[in-house]
């Protein structure tokens, strides 16, 4: 399963929390997907602007604690 989902279009990476049935809380796996989606973005000069989504109803209900 891919927890976080990357795109670009238009000069604008998107980065989409994909755990909708946890509420896209972080936990250690997804956290590493979305700092790779962050650094991918920093390394692509033709992104200008960054849209951060949730998958979903929720955007991120945070740290997972579970």
């Amino acid at each position: 399963m891919v927890l976080v989902n990357y795109s670009v279009a238009e000069g604008v990476a998107h980065i989409e929390l994909n755990r909708p049935a946890a509420a896209n809380a972080f936990d250690l796996p997804t956290a590493r997907e979305f700092a790779d989606a962050v650094r991918r973005a920093e390394a692509d000069e033709t992104v200008r602007a960054v849209l951060v989504t949730g998958a979903g109803k929720r955007f991120s209900a945070g740290g997972d604690v579970a």
